[in-house]
Formats: C-alpha cells, structure tokens, sequence
C-alpha cells in the first residue's frame, strides 16, 4: 500500500483527503509543488520549496509549516515506501487549520519519439489567474488540456488577449530565431524551475534571451519552438493546430536540454 504524508505525520494514502465542508477547499486556497525524484532524490528540492513559499505569500496564505518540515517529511516518506523515480505533490491548504499533505504518483512516461519527432499542440484563448503564483485555481489549465486531448494533441498553448503565447497548461514555451530565444517575462506567467535552469543552460550555450512571446500570428516563424516543465525537461514542438512548425534549430535544442539535465544530476 502507498503512503502519504499529513502535516508531516506518514498515513495511509486513503488518509490524505480533504474535508469538502472546508471553506478553504471549496474556494481553492491552496498552493501546490511537483518534485520529481530521480533513484530516491528529490530534484531542485529548495528551488519548489522558495516558490511555495512565493506562491503562499502571493495569496496571504497563512500556514506553520518550515521548509525544514517539509523537506523531512519528503525524505520520510521517500525512504517509508522506498521510493525511486515518482512525481512527488506538496499541497497547502490554507485557513484557521492549514493542512499539510505529500503525496506521489509514478512518473508520466515520455517516449524517446517526443524528443526526435516533437509533439503537437494547439492553441487556446484564455489566461490565468495571479499567473504567478501556483495554486490550485486550474480550472482553465483543465478545459485546455481536455481539449487538447480531444484534439489529439500533447498540449495547449494558452493566448492571452494581445495574442500573445505565454506558457501551455504545465509548461513553459520558447520560440527559438538565430542565436535568440523568445519567452514570455517572469511576471506574466509562472517562473518554472525547469525554466530557470533551461534558461541558464541557454545562455551558457550563448543564446540571448529576449523576453518577448510568440504569438498567434507568428510563431510559424520561428526556426523552432520548444517547451520545458519539470517532467520532462524539454520537448520540441512539431505542429501547432496542425500547421508543420520548423525544425531548423531541434539540434540547439537537444543541446540545450542535455545539459540542463547534466546540471540537475551534479
């Protein structure tokens, strides 16, 4: 049986629940990480535990759990069920009584085609909320991922009014010209901790960051776009509502992603 962790106490995983009657919970007060583990260690541990904390500030949320807390009861539970490579989510609800939960999954597997082939994505008109901030008001990041899905698609790339291509549903997105990488500026979308490293690995490569999205008028001229998220690092994209996107640059890419990757296992 898995387990869980609830206010840093190991439960059965059936025990990690909310309580519906919460007016916390039913108004999502709340604010969440994902760390991915890889052979029983957490990946930029203290990079997702200052964002919690940013995200928790961001929304005056209220709670008594240290990062010491937090990072133990993670290792609690990673050596408890012997855990190797999971997706592992801290959750924080707030309130008079916050509740402190962990809970982990298996990781989503990304066959080796996603990165030689590319995967496809449509486009989404909407934007989200206090963007950045995690917390779990995903209701639009649910509806675009569905019809993402319906769509045959790996993800949704949302559009605010200018037309602007901020991010996708769970990850970042780049549009990659020359030497230059075009993305969205930190406050108008979540700053990713992938994102951050993939950034830096970027610029180490001597690729000049300019924090201008794509848009939905433009981005069929890149020489390639890319996204990047926790999971899987960085995927290139192949079509965009159906429309074959360039792949001029996917090498630079797999540069890009390699050493991201190398970063995070020293």
């Amino acid at each position: 049986m898995k387990s869980a962790i609830r206010n840093g106490i190991i439960v059965d995983e059936s025990m990690a629940v909310l309580p519906v009657t919460k007016r916390e919970v039913q108004y999502s007060f709340s604010v969440y990480e994902t760390i991915r583990t890889e052979s029983g260690k957490p990946v930029h541990l203290q990079d997702h535990l200052e964002r919690l904390k940013a995200s928790c500030r961001m929304i005056e949320l209220s709670h008594p759990f240290s990062d010491e807390m937090i990072s133990s009861s993670l290792y609690s539970l990673i050596e408890h069920d012997a855990i190797s490579d999971a997706s592992c989510r801290i959750l924080i609800v707030g309130g008079p009584d916050p509740l402190f939960f962990i809970t982990y999954s298996d990781p989503e597997p990304f066959p080796e085609s996603y990165y030689s082939e590319g995967v496809p994505a449509i486009l989404y008109y909407g934007e989200r909320f206090m963007p950045e901030a995690k917390t779990s008001n995903l209701l639009m990041q649910y509806l675009a991922a569905e019809e993402a899905k319906r769509k045959g698609a790996f993800e949704a790339l949302l559009v605010n009014r200018k037309g602007e291509i901020l991010e996708g549903t769970r990850c970042n997105v780049y549009g990659l010209y020359g030497k230059r990488i075009y993305t969205a500026a930190d406050g108008a979308v979540l700053s990713g901790i992938t994102r951050i490293s993939v950034l830096k690995a970027a610029e180490a490569l001597g690729f000049e960051i300019v924090y201008t999205p794509p848009t939905d008028t433009n981005y069929h001229m890149f020489d390639a776009l890319f996204l990047s998220s926790t999971p899987y690092g960085i995927i290139p994209l192949s079509s965009v509502n159906g429309h074959v996107l360039n792949r001029r640059s996917w090498e630079e890419i797999r540069k890009i992603h390699t050493l991201e990757r190398q970063w995070e296992k020293e």
